[in-house]
C-alpha cells in the first residue's frame, strides 16, 4: 500500500481503506478460485493494482463516465478503477461465471455502489460506454470489433470517447491495424518500477 500512496497521495481515507482491504480479499478468494497467479498474489499491488491505476494516470474520468472492463478476470482493472473514481459507472464483463463471482464478493465487501458485472460475451451487452478498457485480454483488432458499436459518440471527458487497454510489447503494428488514430504510453512514464518497463497503455480513439 506504501507503493499505491507513493504515486497517488491524493486518496481520501475511504480509498485507502478499501485498497487496504484487497489484500486480504484476494488472498481468500484465490484459495478457492484461482484468479490471481499464486506467484502474483504477494506482488498484488504492484502488479495488479498499480498496474490497473496506470489508466487514472493517463486520463481522470468525468464524474458521471460509464466504463466498460472486457476479460476483467478477477476485477482488473477495474476493481481499483471504481475504488478511484467513485463518481464513474463501471461493468466488468467475463465469460467466467467463476471470475465474476469473485468480482461480485470483492465488490460487496467493498461497499462499492458503481460497479455491475455481466456473465457472458460482451457483444451481448445492450449499452452504451465512454470508455472500454482492457488488460492483456486480446489483440485490439479484435476488441474494437468486439466492442467498436458500444461505445457513445457524447462526449463528456476532455480526450474522446475510446479503448484505453493495458498491454505489453512492441504494439505500433497492433494498434495501426485497428485503422484508428492511437496513442502509445509507455507506464515508465509514470512508474520507475522495472515490472513496468514493457508495459503500454494503447489509447484508440473512436471513430465519429
Amino acid at each position: 500500500m506504501e507503493l499505491i500512496r507513493s504515486y497517488f497521495p491524493d486518496l481520501t481515507d475511504t480509498q485507502i481503506n478499501q485498497l487496504e482491504m484487497l489484500y486480504p480479499l484476494y488472498l481468500e478468494w484465490n484459495s478457492q478460485i484461482n484468479v490471481i497467479s499464486r506467484k502474483d498474489i504477494d506482488e498484488l499491488y504492484l502488479r495488479h493494482v498499480l498496474h490497473s491505476l496506470a489508466i487514472a494516470r493517463f486520463h481522470h474520468f468525468s464524474p458521471g463516465s460509464r466504463i466498460l472492463d472486457i476479460g476483467t478476470g478477477g476485477g482488473f482493472p477495474g476493481i481499483p478503477l471504481a475504488i478511484y473514481f467513485p463518481e464513474c459507472e463501471f461493468t466488468l464483463c467475463d465469460s467466467i461465471a467463476k471470475k465474476i463471482k469473485v468480482v461480485d464478493a470483492v465488490s460487496e465487501a467493498l461497499g462499492l455502489t458503481n460497479v455491475q458485472t455481466y456473465v457472458g460475451r460482451v457483444e451481448k451487452i445492450d449499452a452504451k460506454f465512454d470508455f472500454i478498457v482492457s488488460r492483456a485480454v486480446a489483440p485490439l483488432t479484435e476488441l474494437v470489433d468486439w466492442t467498436k458499436n458500444k461505445i457513445s459518440r457524447d462526449k463528456k471527458n476532455s480526450i474522446t470517447n475510446g479503448w484505453i487497454c493495458l498491454k505489453g510489447g512492441d504494439l505500433v503494428e497492433e494498434a495501426s491495424n485497428t485503422g484508428k488514430d492511437f496513442q502509445l504510453i509507455p507506464l515508465q512514464t509514470w512508474f520507475k518500477e522495472d515490472f513496468f518497463e514493457t508495459k503500454r497503455i494503447v489509447y484508440v480513439k473512436v471513430t465519429r
